[in-house]
């Protein structure tokens, strides 16, 4: 048998701002209790004071096309192709010839780090390069999104101080860095005044089983709070995964500064986000022109 159950908990028994804290009570222990045989978490509703505790995204959808320069279209994007395999030239002309043709923003996927085929710092100056001389060419303002995923948060941060060293706007980031990690490296973007988008990386591994594990709405829910700017979101029309009117719920959770009840959408609760921002939503997962009127 299968039941919804509504749980409520008392808002003293978190520490304020730490998303580690919240999950270790949240989905701890009691996803491994022999008493239930399987347990999934669809929705939470965080209230306003516990919400005010947590920075949010530094940016938002608003200052982002400020600084894009670019209103009342999509931003379009692609990632580098093949992901794995290319040397530090071949991945930077990639990108050049991505954003003259067209592209706003080109990124790197989540598991390109610092391989022996082309390590993080050839990567780095390679894809600003590229950068530079497609914003010559065409007058507009590009990026690409370098990952400065790493082994250590020692790491991470320098690798994001370099990014911004060389001129970089934006960075990313993988979910499976973990919750500390994540509002880590959020903090630091904040103060040093990049965007930091995140690649979701490893969800799948909590929210594709129906009857077991995290809905992606909660995990936008707790991201959104940590602080990013943008998150893949998914998409209905590419090789991912995804139910439409789920995905539409997603993307309220994100964008939306109040939410109601929406149950098609998946949305269980009324939530007020506390002037946080909004976090931008990527359609995300092999996308291509030939889906477009879908």
């Amino acid at each position: 048998d299968q039941y919804f159950a509504f749980i409520a908990y008392e808002c003293d028994l978190f520490e304020e701002g730490s998303l580690s804290n919240l999950t270790a009570s949240i989905i701890g222990n009691v996803f491994g209790f022999k008493a239930i045989s399987a347990l999934r978490l669809e929705d939470m509703r965080i209230p306003h004071s516990y919400l005010k505790t947590f920075q949010g995204p530094a940016t938002g959808i608003i200052v982002e096309r400020e600084r894009l320069n670019k209103y009342g279209a999509p931003l379009l994007g692609a990632t580098v192709k093949p992901k794995l395999g290319l040397s530090g030239k071949n991945y930077g002309r990639v990108v050049y010839e991505g954003l003259k043709g067209g592209l706003d923003f080109l990124k790197d996927d989540e598991n390109i780090n610092s391989q022996p085929f082309m390590r993080w710092r050839e990567r780095y100056l390679n894809c600003l390069e590229g950068i530079n001389r497609a914003c010559a060419a065409t007058g507009e303002v590009k990026g690409s999104y370098l990952n400065v995923t790493a082994a250590t948060m020692t790491e991470v941060i320098k690798r994001a101080e370099y990014a911004k060293a060389i001129g970089s706007v934006i960075i990313m980031i993988d979910l499976v860095m973990g919750y500390t990690a994540i509002q880590s490296i959020a903090i630091w973007a904040r103060e040093n005044d990049l965007i930091l988008h995140l690649h979701r990386a490893g969800n799948s591994t909590y929210a594709r089983q129906k009857n077991h594990g995290i809905n992606f709405r909660v995990i936008c829910k707790w991201m959104r709070m940590s602080g990013v700017d943008h998150i893949h979101a998914g998409t209905v029309v590419g090789k991912l995964e995804g139910d439409p009117l789920m995905i539409k719920g997603f993307y309220d959770v994100l964008r939306l500064t109040e939410l109601e009840v929406n149950l098609p959408f998946g949305i269980f609760f009324e939530m007020d986000w506390a002037s946080l921002r909004k976090c931008l939503p990527v359609a995300s997962g092999g996308i291509h022109c030939g889906q477009m009127h879908q």
